[in-house]
């Protein structure tokens, strides 16, 4: 996918997206041709355009470690320019702020493509700024009853805690099923106890609505939100 979309193309795509994200997330139904139509029919290009356009949207909120819309897998041919467009348009959109990654993870996936890649200085200094991000409050009970309840065991892959922390407990972090910045709840019926592996593969994995699926399968204490 090009470069040449303009800023109004890109907004009504990200705002279509997000649209669609609430209708599903409120358990409406809707037609996702009927999005690309119209769309099309605004800006003069094809509803398959449109279309792909959405799962670059879908590419870049992996890139964030947010849920994507389930029949729009990710599309990587999207350029770092374009990313971060449609990344800042997501926080906008959202009323939000979350840390800037998606055009940082698509350079390096370009660098990384060289065949004779040559070795970095890097930086001895790395240069430094401050941005305001939108920070949720969590309860501190809830992750100490799902931490308890867990037994020191992953409660995606099942197995043991993969190393103990500086407190001599096993190490395992809590996920929100539906995320926070998806407006899920911190509640016991959302969240589940997982070993850095898993809590990685459910932010940023290619499976992840899979993943999804078997935890609400299997642990009987979660509620679809």
């Amino acid at each position: 996918m090009n470069e040449n979309w303009s800023k109004d193309e890109l907004k009504a795509s990200v705002e279509a997206y997000v649209e669609m994200q609430r209708k599903v997330r409120a358990g409406l139904s809707f037609v996702k041709k009927l999005y690309y139509e119209q769309l099309a029919e605004k800006y003069g290009r094809t509803s398959k355009a449109f279309e792909y356009r959405m799962q670059n949207i879908s590419y870049v909120l992996s890139l964030m470690g947010r849920d994507w819309l389930s029949g729009l897998k990710p599309a990587k041919n999207v350029g770092a320019k374009n990313a971060a467009e449609i990344e800042s348009l997501i926080s906008t959109i959202e009323g939000r702020k979350a840390p800037e990654v998606a055009a940082f993870e698509i350079k390096v996936r370009e660098v990384g493509k060289q065949r004779h890649l040559q070795k970095p200085n890097g930086n001895l200094i790395p240069k430094a700024s401050s941005v305001v991000i939108t920070q949720f409050q969590r309860d501190p009970f809830v992750k100490a009853w799902i931490l308890k309840q867990a037994l020191g065991k992953c409660e995606c892959c099942k197995t043991p805690a993969p190393f103990s922390g500086a407190d001599g407990l096993p190490f395992l972090e809590v996920h929100h099923v539906r995320q926070l910045a998806d407006d899920g709840s911190d509640t016991v019926s959302n969240a589940v106890a997982l070993c850095p592996n898993c809590h990685r593969e459910l932010h940023y994995g290619i499976n992840a609505p899979s993943l999804v699926v078997n935890l609400y399968d299997t642990i009987t204490r979660l509620v679809r939100e």
